[in-house]
């Protein structure tokens, strides 16, 4: 018996186009009728995600891919993993020398040298929501600018292949790699580009979904976990069963127990919930 859904958030709840559609509303109302516990668990910030958050009545949250959860019935800190200021210093120097755009993800919002790349995505998606910094010298504004950093995300037109190799010299980091090119391109801000998702050693989806079950007491017999992208598949690695939605990337279907028919704006998600529970 399912006792905790945890569910990404983008493109497994809701699509890139429309807000969250009406089967997986219905969905949501029969895990609070079933006493199910509801999990969010996003790349996204806390801050950019609260909203959210509140409008699908989740219980609990992980955010910044596993970086801080918060119980969100009472807004309290379950756990939260910041960056260190050597780890930092060490990631910002290798992308100043490599060229590549940067901006942080904080408590209250997004830090920036310029909203190019996924940072100007959530700033469109969330216009007014979230505190958004620009700053042209965001090497000193990050080391001296005394703010947690849970997140350093690093992003490229280009191959980050090469680059990820020199980053993963760095102690005390976890990196995601995600590519939105091709058929999974940034339709939102119509571009193909590359991220490296940079947190504290240890931080992942998984992990952090591993830990709050722990703290529930639920075992990984009785979790089951949404997602579509590659940040995802730690997810499914807890869990007694992993769903890919209809619209995931193939590398997320491969390492599912079950692929949905329906995409996430077509209720993929409310196919895993009715499928399952």
């Amino acid at each position: 018996m399912i006792k905790l859904v945890s569910s990404d958030i983008d493109s497994t709840l809701i699509d890139n186009v429309h807000p969250i559609c009406e089967r997986n509303i219905q969905a949501i109302s029969y895990l609070k009728e079933k006493n199910v516990t509801f999990v969010l668990c996003t790349g996204k910030s806390y801050a950019i995600s609260k909203d959210f958050c509140k409008k699908v009545r989740a219980d609990f949250g992980i955010f910044g891919n596993g970086s801080h959860c918060v119980d969100l019935t009472t807004n309290k800190d379950i756990f939260k993993n910041s960056l260190s200021v050597n780890s930092l210093v060490k990631c910002l120097e290798l992308a100043k020398e490599y060229g590549i755009h940067i901006h942080a993800n904080t408590d209250t919002g997004i830090i920036s040298e310029k909203l190019e790349y996924l940072d100007l995505r959530n700033s469109l998606l969330f216009p007014g929501k979230i505190e958004i910094t620009e700053a042209s010298d965001i090497y000193n504004t990050l080391i001296n600018g005394n703010t947690e950093i849970l997140q350093l995300v690093l992003s490229s037109v280009d191959d980050l292949s090469e680059f990820k190799a020199k980053l993963q010299q760095v102690e005390s980091i976890s990196i995601t790699h995600i590519r939105k090119k091709g058929k999974y391109r940034d339709n939102i801000i119509d571009k193909d580009y590359e991220y490296l998702d940079i947190s504290t050693s240890n931080v992942s989806k998984g992990n952090a979904v591993s830990t709050l079950s722990s703290y529930l007491n639920i075992p990984k017999e009785q979790i089951l976990a949404i997602g579509d992208n590659i940040n995802d598949i730690s997810m499914f690695n807890v869990a007694g069963i992993g769903v890919a939605v209809g619209n995931s990337y193939d590398e997320v279907k491969e390492a599912a127990d079950f692929v949905t028919e329906n995409s996430a704006g077509n209720g993929g998600f409310a196919e895993s919930i009715y499928n399952f529970i």
